[in-house]
Formats: structure tokens, sequence, C-alpha cells
């Protein structure tokens, strides 16, 4: 108690150095605390998005294949043709036991304008059963409808931010608006859903598969979505896809049939790495704080060789006083953490309203930070420490 207490006094001594001395780690640990916190957030903001679609999606992309004549496929890339996915195809893919609803999709970034006002947004492309499949809702007015569909009606869902951005309100059902210059009636505003992986929702415009399709000028299907009739039925469901796709393709690397429990893992890997990494590069300033702290026990070592000499000459041994300056650095990184700490959750606080996403700080990473600071503080100073209880009594009595 009595060496910790001595620790404190030197602390307070050189108030304006200890903290420039504990800013470094400071520092440190707010970035630590921060990074991975956004790092987490991440995870859970992304993986609450794909969850909300449902546990019985099924996402299906495919590459464009070439094929020569008879319709075989051609691997040389020197044939004339290409494997057309039509949509009736798919749509008798829900003749399957397994599977309760199919959409291809279409999307592609278009200009948008009402009045005087024009943006870039997300044009998709999609069946009525889209809004089952990844349980799209709307807020105000109606969906895409079968007939929409049949007739390519010029009519579109719109996002909520986008409807704000247009019109400056989300009241807009019955409104009018073009996109690439063609008129659509607005019948529905969509539910806010906010950002998923795929972007925002918020800023999207639905309007019927068919007429985005001409207007998109795409004629092959390269992704579709269905939902399986249960989450029991999900695996079953995919393999009636997959054997569907290789009938059609005859060629594994063409496609690929994603569920939402393979997104999940996917996404936690990813986003996982990502937050180790964002961790490392941050415990880098905890290094250079720690290389701090080492430096001025060295100065303080230096300035303090007479008192160090009067110690030893009145009985105190070398673990004395190796063990006053290893707690003195020990207590200002351990400081400097517990500051750090506080100042990581304020920013974290503030970095929620731009970001608009919850970050939390987990008990863990709040252990790890103060125990990593502290960790510093044993490492980088113990050599000062080592080297203040290596000097001789006569020799520091000398020093002046």
């Amino acid at each position: 108690m009595q060496t910790i207490s001595m620790a404190f006094k030197a602390i307070w001594g050189n108030k304006a150095r200890s903290f420039l001395t504990m800013l470094g780690v400071i520092i440190g640990v707010i970035s630590v605390t921060v990074l991975v916190a956004i790092g987490q957030g991440t995870t859970a903001s992304v993986t609450e998005s794909i969850s909300s679609m449902g546990t019985n999606l099924l996402t299906v992309n495919i590459q464009t294949r070439r094929v020569g004549f008879g319709g075989r496929n051609n691997r040389s890339g020197g044939g004339k043709g290409t494997v057309i996915l039509r949509l009736d195809e798919i749509l008798a893919l829900e003749e399957d036991e397994t599977i309760d609803a199919v959409s291809p999709t279409v999307s592609g970034s278009l200009t948008v304008k009402a009045g005087n006002t024009n943006t870039s947004a997300s044009v998709m492309g999609v069946l009525p059963a889209y809004q089952h499949i990844i349980n799209q809702g709307v807020q105000a007015g109606r969906y895409i409808i079968d007939a929409d569909v049949e007739n390519r009606s010029a009519v579109c869902v719109i996002g909520t931010e986008l409807a704000q951005t247009l019109f400056g309100n989300t009241n807009v059902v019955g409104n009018s608006v073009h996109v690439n210059g063609r008129k659509f009636r607005i019948v529905g505003v969509l539910e806010s859903k906010g950002t998923s992986m795929s972007g925002s929702s918020d800023n999207t415009i639905v309007i019927p598969f068919t007429l985005a399709q001409r207007m998109l000028e795409s004629t092959s299907i390269t992704s579709f979505y269905l939902s399986a009739v249960d989450s029991a039925s999900v695996d079953a469901a995919q393999t009636a896809v997959e054997r569907f796709l290789y009938k059609k393709y005859q060629n594994e690397s063409t496609y690929s049939v994603m569920n939402q429990t393979q997104m999940l893992e996917t996404i936690s890997e990813t986003t996982g790495t990502m937050s180790l990494m964002l961790g490392g590069i941050a415990g880098i300033s905890l290094l250079v704080g720690g290389i701090g702290i080492m430096n001025i026990m060295l100065v303080s070592v230096t300035e303090r060789t007479r008192e160090i000499g009067i110690r030893k000459a009145i009985g105190a041994k070398r673990s004395n006083i190796l063990m006053q300056f290893l707690i003195e650095a020990v207590v200002i990184s351990g400081l400097g953490g517990v500051i750090g700490l506080a100042g990581g959750y304020g920013l974290m606080r503030v970095l929620e309203q731009f970001l608009d996403m919850p970050l939390e700080m987990s008990m863990g990473v709040a252990q790890l930070a103060i125990g990593f600071s502290m960790g510093v503080g044993v490492i980088f100073g113990l050599y000062p420490a080592d080297k203040a209880s290596k000097l001789k009594p006569i020799d520091a009595l000398h020093y002046s």
C-alpha cells in the first residue's frame, strides 16, 4: 500500500507529464473499444436485416452461360447461343411440394424525377410473390399485383427515404414520378427497413418485373428468390432448386443457391474477421502508448536517481525499488485505460447518431482493453524499473 501511495504521489507531482504519458494509452483504448463496437454493431445490424426476411428464404444467382449449336454447353466460349432461364421455368418450381413461392428479380440504378427534383435510385422489378418471400410490407397503398405484371402497368411502390427526397413527405400514394423519362403512378409506400447488406431498401422503387426487364434491357433472368413452405423444408427446397439448375446448365459453377443459415454464417465470418482486423489496428496505438510510458519512466529513473540511492542506503531492497517503479507504470497505464474506456463509451453514443445503428461495449471488450493496457504498463515499465533497482547506492548518492 505504501508503494502504491508513493506511485500516486509521483504521478500527481507531475500531473501534466503523467497525463501526456497516459494519452497514448487513452487513445489506444478508445480506438480498440470503438472500432470493435462498430464491427460488432455492423454484424448485429446485418444479421437482424437478413433474419427479418425469414428463415425460409433461398437466394439464387446465375451467371449467363454460352452454348454451341444443338444446346450443349460450349466451355470454350466459342458458341453462338446462350442458356436462357425463362420466367415460366422458374414459376414451375412452385409445383414442388417444398417450395411456397418464387419471384425473379431484376435491378439497376435509374434516374427518378418528381417535379423539379430528381435523383438516382435503385429500381427493382419483381413479381407480387416477392413481398411475401422477403416479408416486405407497405405502410400505405398496395404492392405490385398480378395484373400489373401481365399488363406491364406503369405503377410503382416507393421507399420512404426516396419519397422524402422527391416529395418532402411519405403521403405520396396517387402521385406520379418519372423513371428514366417514363411516367409511373405511385400505388404504395414501402415500410421502412433501414440499411441491409444490399443497401437501403428505403431508397428503392419497385416496379412490375416484366416492365423492369424492358426498361433495364435485361432479357435473361440472373437472380431469383424462393421461400420454402416452412423452416424444416429449406434443405429439401434447396436440393430441388439445385437439381433443376443442374439439369438446365449442366455445370454447378454457373449458379449458386444460398439459404439464410449459409448467408448468416458467411456474414458472421466476414464481419468477425473485420472486427478482429480493426481491433488489431487499434491495438497498435496501445503499443505506441506503451513505448511512451517506457520513455517517461526512464526519464523518471534518471531524475530520481538520488532518491533511489537514499532509499537503498536506509534499507530498501532491490525488490522494493523494482515494485515502486513497476507499480507506477501500471498505475499510469491502468488510469489511461479507465479514462479511455469512459471516452470510448461517450464516443460510441455520439457515433450511434451518425451511423444509425446501435453500438454496445461488451464486457469482454472492456475487460480486454483494461487488461491489455495494464499489460502494456507491466511490459514497458519492467525495463525502467529493473534499471532503477540495479543502481548502486554509492553511485546514486553521488548523482546530482
